[in-house]
C-alpha cells in the first residue's frame, strides 16, 4: 500500500512537471517542416581528386551553413551530418525556400584570377585578347591525353550530340552519381579537364559583360595550380578575405559603376592585402608594357583580374596603370559588380561573410512543403491519433472492464509523459513521427494486456485479486521486457540508418516504447495495487475473468495441423515471390530519383491542362496523375507530377505557372538525385539485415539458439508476404514504407517472444508431455492475449489508414499487412518450427512416440500439477485472506475452510469432467 502511494505521488509530480513544462515551452511541441511547411536539403560533399573527405571538413561545413542560416533570420534550423559525406539541413516555416536553398548549397568558392595572365589557348589569342566560346565540348575534347597522363581537375558529361548534360564534378564517379539512377545515358561521353587546367564560365544573364564579348554561357580555359608555392593559380581565394569588411552596397565613388548599381565590397586579410597588391602591380606593369610595345590605346591594354565564385566569373575589373602604376593597395579592397539587384548582393555578401565551405557540395535531395499543406497534414494526423486513442479505449473498457479503466488511466499517464518528453528533449514532431506516436498507443496498451491476461488467469485459478495482481506482474514482467527490448532494437536501427523524416518515426517509437514500459510496470501496477485494497473489486466479473480458463473454442490442435499451416504459408510466400518477380515493387522517388510535385487546386482541373503547364518547363519525360475522386464534370483537385530531376529554376517556374494559371496551392516538392536514392536503398537493406542479426542475438541470449531460428524464419515470412501484397496492390514503396517494414520485424518478434516465454515457463511444469503438447498448451493460454494485442495495435493503424493523409496511409498499409502477418506467423509458423526443432532432439523425441506418452491418469495429474503450479500461496508480505464464515452462526474460533481446489475429490471431479469433454484423440498429443 505504502509503496503504491509513493509511486503514484511520483507519477503525480511528473504530471505536474509536464504541466509546468508545457506552460514554459509555449503552445505545443515544435513541428517538423512536413507539418509546419518549409524546406529540407541534403548536400553531398565531393572530395578533391586523390583526397578523402575528412570529418573535420564536414564539421566546418556544418558551422558555416549554420552561420548562413542565422544570417537569414531562420530560427532553430536542424543541421546534422548524415553518413560519411552528407549534411542534412531542415528549415521549418521558411518563407522563401528557393532563396534559402540557393544560399545553403552555395559552396562560395571565391577565387581571384589574373585573367589574361592565367588564360591559355584557345581562350586567348596571340595579342593577349580573351576569346569566349560556348562550345565546351570543342574547348576540352583535345585535352584528353593530358588528362589521362596528369589526372583531372574537372569532369563533364556530354550527350551523343556533344551537348552538355552535367558538370563540372571533381571525380567521374561523382558526376555519374548525380544522374537519375546513377547511370550515364546511352551514347553519352565523359570528358576530363587536365589537372593543370580549369574551365571557368561566364553567364551573360548574371553579368553585364563577359570577357571576350561572350554571348549566352561562355567558357574559358585557364591555368590551374592551387598548390604551387612559387605562383599559385588562382592567385587569391576566399581564405584571404576578411569577413568583417564584406558587405552589400550600392556603387558610387568606390568604382562600382553607376550610383544605383548593387555591389559587394570586400576587404582582405593581412596576407590577402599583400597578395592583392602584388597581383594588381603585375597587371599594371604588364598593361603598361603592352601599350608601349604595341602602340595600343591605353584602355585597350588594361589588364583584368577576374573575381570567380564557384567557377563562374562574376566580374573582372581592369587595372588602370595610368592611375595605379604600382597596382592597387590591398587595403582598398575589391568590388564585385554586375549583380542583378540588392537582394542578390545581400545574399552573396552573406555567403562570403560566413566563409567558404571547405568542400564542394552537390544538392542530392530537396523537399519543399507549403505551410497550407503542412496544416492539412497536421489536422489529418491529429484526427488519426484521436480516433485511434478512442477506439483503443473503448476496446479496453469492453473487454477488461475495471482493468480496462485502469489501462485507460495508464494510457492517459503515458500520453502526458510522452508529451512532456517531446517538450523536454525539443523533439520536432514530423509526419512519420506522428505515425510512430500513434503506433506507440498500441505498444503501450500491449504491455498492459500481457499483464491483465495473466491477472485474469490467476483470478480464474482461485487467487484473490490482490494476490493475482502481484503474481501477474511477477510472471509477466520478463515477457514484456523482452518484447519491448526487441522493439527498441528495431527503433535504434531505423534511427541509425534512415533519413531525417523516418528518423522522426524511429525516435518517437523509441521514446514511446520506453515510457510505455515504465508506465505499465510502475504507474498501472500502483493503480491496481491501490484498487485491490477495496473489497468491492474482489469480484471476477469486474475483471472479465468469469469465463473458462481455456474455452473449448481455443483448444485447436495447432501442432497436429502444422502441415496444413505450412502449406498455407508456403502458398502465400510463393504467391508473393511470383508477384515480386512478375509485377515488381512500385518504387517511389526515394529509390528511383527524380522530382515529385504534389499540389491541390481550388477548383477541378483537367489533367491535360496540367500537362500543358508542365511541358514547356520540364525537359524529358514526365507523368501527371490526378489523385482522389474525379469531379462530376471531370477533372481533379489533387495532382502528382513525376519527372526527371528539376533544377531550382525549373521548380520555381513550374510553381508560378501552376499557381497563376490553374489556381494551385498546397505544394509539396521532392527532388532526389540518383546517387541519394541508391544510398536510401542500400541503407534500407542494411537496416533489415542488421535488425535480423541483432534480434537473433538477443533471442539466443535470452532463450537459446533453437528459439532464434523460428523467429528469423517468421520474420522473413512476414517481410516477403508484406512485400508481395505491396506488389499485388501496386502501392508505392518509399522510405517510410521501409521503416514500416522494419517495425513489422519488431512487432512479429514481440508476439513470438510472448508465446515462447510461456513455452519456456511450461517446460518444467509439463515434465511428461511431448513438446507438441507444451506448445499447444502455451498457445491456448496466450491466444486471447494475442488476439487482444493484435486488435489494439490494429485499431490505431486502421485509424491512420482511414483518416491519415497520403503519407500516413501509405505507412499504415505496410503496418496493417505486417501486423496481421506477424500475428499469423507467431501461431502458424514460428511455434510449429520451434516444435519441429525440439522434437529432433533425442530426449524430446522419446516423448513424441507412443511408448513415451503418459497414461490417462498421468495426463490428468499433469494438468492438475499445471493448475497448482499457477496458483502458489500468496506472498508472505500480503495480509492473509479472511476466513469464510462457518455454517453455525457465531461459532467460536472457526477454522478456515479447507482448500477445496487441492482436495482429491475435486481432482477426481475435474478428471471426470475432462473425460466427458475430451474427444477420442487427445489434443496436443502426437499421433
Amino acid at each position: 500500500m505504502r509503496r503504491n502511494l509513493i509511486i503514484l505521488l511520483i507519477v503525480a509530480a511528473a504530471l505536474g512537471g509536464v504541466v509546468a513544462l508545457s506552460a514554459t515551452k509555449g503552445p505545443g511541441p515544435k513541428l517538423g517542416l512536413d507539418l509546419a511547411g518549409g524546406i529540407e536539403v541534403v548536400l553531398q560533399g565531393e572530395p578533391r581528386p586523390g583526397e578523402e573527405i575528412q570529418d573535420e571538413d564536414l564539421n566546418t561545413s556544418v558551422e558555416v551553413i549554420r552561420e548562413r542560416i542565422d544570417g537569414l533570420g531562420i530560427a532553430e534550423p536542424e543541421i546534422r551530418k548524415q553518413g560519411e559525406n552528407q549534411i542534412s539541413v531542415a528549415l521549418a516555416e521558411v518563407f522563401d525556400p528557393a532563396r534559402a536553398s540557393e544560399i545553403i548549397g552555395s559552396t562560395a568558392q571565391l577565387e581571384f584570377y589574373d585573367l589574361q595572365g592565367d588564360a591559355v589557348a584557345p581562350s586567348i589569342d596571340g595579342n593577349g585578347f580573351m576569346i569566349a566560346t560556348n562550345d565546351l565540348h570543342g574547348l576540352i575534347s583535345g585535352l584528353q591525353a593530358n588528362a589521362e597522363e596528369k589526372g583531372a581537375s574537372q569532369y563533364y558529361l556530354f550527350d551523343e550530340n556533344n551537348e552538355l548534360l552535367d558538370g563540372p564534378a571533381r571525380t567521374e564517379k561523382a558526376l555519374i552519381e548525380r544522374l537519375e539512377g546513377g547511370v550515364a545515358p546511352a551514347g553519352s561521353t565523359v570528358l576530363a579537364v587536365p589537372a593543370d587546367r580549369i574551365v571557368l564560365n561566364c553567364d551573360r544573364g548574371r553579368s553585364d559583360i563577359c570577357p571576350g564579348g561572350g554571348v549566352a554561357v561562355s567558357y574559358y580555359l585557364m591555368q590551374y595550380q592551387p598548390n604551387s608555392a612559387e605562383r599559385p593559380i588562382p592567385e587569391l581565394t576566399g581564405e584571404h578575405l576578411s569577413r568583417r569588411g564584406t558587405r552589400a552596397d550600392f556603387g558610387g565613388g568606390g568604382g562600382g559603376g553607376g550610383s544605383n548599381e548593387p555591389i559587394v565590397t570586400m576587404r582582405f586579410t593581412g596576407e590577402g592585402e599583400d597578395r592583392f597588391h602584388d597581383v594588381t602591380r603585375e597587371l599594371a606593369q604588364r598593361g603598361q608594357f603592352r601599350a608601349q610595345s604595341t602602340g595600343l590605346d591605353p584602355q585597350s591594354a588594361f589588364q583584368s583580374f577576374a573575381i570567380v565564385l564557384d567557377g563562374e566569373i562574376r566580374s573582372f575589373p581592369t587595372i588602370d596603370f595610368q592611375q595605379n602604376p604600382d597596382g592597387i593597395p590591398g587595403g582598398n579592397g575589391a568590388i564585385i559588380t554586375g549583380l542583378d539587384d540588392l537582394q542578390e548582393a545581400q545574399d552573396l555578401a552573406l555567403v562570403l561573410q560566413s566563409g567558404s565551405l571547405p568542400l564542394e557540395f552537390v544538392q542530392v535531395d530537396r523537399t519543399d512543403i507549403s505551410a497550407s499543406l503542412g496544416k492539412d497534414s497536421l489536422r489529418e494526423a491529429w484526427i488519426a491519433a484521436i480516433g485511434g486513442l478512442i477506439a483503443v479505449g473503448l476496446f479496453l473498457l469492453i473487454v477488461y472492464r475495471v482493468l480496462g479503466l485502469v489501462a485507460v488511466a495508464g494510457l492517459g499517464i503515458y500520453g502526458a509523459l510522452l508529451y512532456g518528453a517531446i517538450l523536454l528533449f525539443g523533439v520536432r514532431l514530423s509526419l512519420p513521427g506522428f505515425a510512430g506516436l500513434v503506433l506507440t498507443i498500441g505498444v503501450a496498451v500491449d504491455s498492459n494486456i500481457v499483464i491483465f491476461e495473466r491477472i485474469k488467469e490467476e483470478v480464474r485459478n482461485g487467487l484473490s485479486v490482490r494476490a493475482a495482481i502481484q503474481r501477474g506482474y511477477k510472471l509477466g514482467f520478463t515477457s514484456i521486457v523482452d518484447a519491448n527490448v526487441v522493439t527498441m532494437i528495431t527503433a535504434f536501427v531505423i534511427f541509425a540508418v534512415a533519413t531525417s523524416g523516418v528518423r522522426g518515426f524511429a525516435l518517437m517509437l523509441l521514446i514511446g516504447t520506453i515510457i510505455s514500459l515504465l508506465t505499465a510496470v510502475l504507474a498501472t501496477r500502483a493503480l491496481l495495487g491501490l484498487l485491490s485494497t477495496f473489497s468491492w473489486i474482489d469480484n471476477p466479473r469486474l475483471m472479465g475473468a468469469t469465463a473458462a480458463k481455456i474455452p473449448s473454442w481455443q483448444k485447436i490442435d495447432f501442432m497436429g495441423k502444422r502441415r496444413v499451416w505450412a502449406a498455407m504459408s508456403a502458398t502465400a510466400v510463393v504467391v508473393s515471390v511470383v508477384a515480386l518477380s512478375v509485377i515488381g515493387l512500385n518504387f517511389g522517388i526515394d529509390f528511383n530519383g527524380g522530382s515529385q510535385i504534389d499540389f491541390d487546386t481550388t477548383q477541378p482541373v483537367q489533367v491535360q491542362d496540367v500537362r500543358d503547364e508542365v511541358e514547356p518547363i520540364v525537359e524529358g519525360g514526365f507523368v501527371v496523375q490526378g489523385r482522389g475522386e474525379e469531379a462530376a464534370a471531370g477533372g481533379f483537385t489533387a495532382f502528382q507530377i513525376k519527372a526527371e530531376s528539376l533544377a531550382s529554376g525549373q521548380q520555381d517556374a513550374l510553381e508560378r505557372g501552376l499557381t497563376n494559371n490553374l489556381g494551385a496551392d498546397s505544394f509539396s516538392f521532392r527532388n532526389v538525385s540518383g546517387s541519394f536514392s541508391s544510398q536510401i536503398l542500400q541503407n534500407a537493406i542494411i537496416a533489415v539485415v542488421v535488425s535480423l542479426i541483432l534480434i537473433a542475438i538477443y533471442v539466443t541470449i535470452r532463450f537459446q539458439w533453437r528459439f532464434a531460428v523460428p523467429v528469423l524464419v517468421a520474420l522473413v515470412h512476414d517481410i516477403v508476404i508484406a512485400a508481395g501484397v505491396y506488389a499485388l496492390l501496386g502501392a508505392e514503396v518509399s522510405a517510410p514504407t521501409v521503416a514500416a517494414f522494419l517495425t513489422i520485424l519488431g512487432y512479429s518478434v514481440y508476439d513470438s517472444i510472448i508465446v515462447f516465454d510461456r513455452v519456456r515457463e511450461n517446460i518444467p511444469l509439463m515434465k511428461r508431455s511431448s513438446f507438441a503438447a507444451i506448445a499447444n498448451q502455451s498457445l491456448w493460454e496466450m491466444l486471447r492475449r494475442s488476439i487482444a494485442t493484435t486488435v489494439t495495435t490494429l485499431l490505431p493503424v486502421i485509424s491512420l489508414l482511414i483518416f491519415g493523409g497520403a503519407t500516413l496511409k501509405n505507412f499504415a498499409l505496410a503496418l496493417l499487412v505486417g501486423i496481421i502477418a506477424g500475428a499469423y506467423s507467431t501461431i502458424f509458423v514460428a511455434t510449429p518450427i520451434l516444435t519441429w526443432m525440439f522434437e529432433r532432439d533425442p530426449e524430446w523425441a522419446k516423448r513424441a512416440v507412443d511408448g513415451g506418452m503418459p497414461t490417462e491418469k498421468q495426463y490428468d495429474d499433469e494438468e492438475d500439477e499445471i493448475e497448482a503450479g499457477f496458483k502458489p500461496a500468496p506472498a508472505p508480505e500480503l495480509a492473509p485472506e479472511p476466513s469464510p464464515p462457518t455454517a453455525m452462526a457465531g461459532a467460536p474460533d472457526a477454522s478456515p475452510a479447507p482448500d477445496v481446489s487441492s482436495s482429491e475429490a475435486a481432482r477426481q471431479a475435474r478428471r471426470d469432467a475432462r473425460k466427458k469433454r475430451r474427444r477420442s484423440k487427445p489434443h496436443g498429443r502426437s499421433r
